[in-house]
């Protein structure tokens, strides 16, 4: 199975609005189309991140409850990431069922794990963010361990500003 980036886990953590131990609370660094930019210190240094939530939503089956879907990029230049993309999809995903990601007309494979979903690694999320950048519109397919499946489309409108805003805020050598 391919390597799950459990750091990531804190991010999205974060990014819902949790209070983590070691790190201040998120703050907000502009709102550019669909996507907010955030940021917050931690010892490693500044985290900065991207997210934004479905403009649509679908599922196989009527009356599903989950919880709300995001997804995420995220800059942490004290672990030399750059750019690592992920999904948190409101409900647990089936075990060992590759996510669907599709930004226009290119398709990725995203990798489950519980709640969230996340790419092969740094070159996949390079291949990724530069899609979103040149997208219009990017969808998540997923199943979840009930066998439910959801289809979740995000708008690219101002991911490439957002974007720009994290990488001024955190650069990443």
């Amino acid at each position: 199975m391919k390597m799950i980036r459990i750091s990531a886990t804190f991010v999205l953590a974060t990014a819902l609005g949790a209070a983590a131990a070691l790190a201040q609370e998120p703050v907000p660094a502009g709102k550019f189309g669909d996507w907010t930019a955030y940021s917050y210190k931690t010892k490693k240094g500044p985290v900065c991140y991207i997210v934004s939530q479905p403009v649509k939503s679908t599922a196989s089956r009527k009356n599903i409850k989950r919880d709300p879907a995001f997804f995420i990029v995220t800059h942490r230049p004290g672990d030399k990431v750059k750019g690592e993309v992920n999904t948190i999809i409101g409900y647990t995903f089936r075990k060992n069922a590759p996510v669907k990601l599709r930004i226009d007309a290119t398709d990725f494979i995203l990798y489950p794990s519980g709640d969230g979903a996340w790419s092969e690694g740094a070159a996949t999320d390079h291949k990724i963010t530069a899609a979103m950048k040149a997208g219009r519109v990017m969808v998540v397919t997923g199943i979840s361990a009930r066998g439910t499946k959801t289809v979740d489309t995000y708008s690219l409108s101002g991911v490439t500003a957002a974007l720009k805003k994290i990488g001024e805020l955190c650069k990443v050598r």
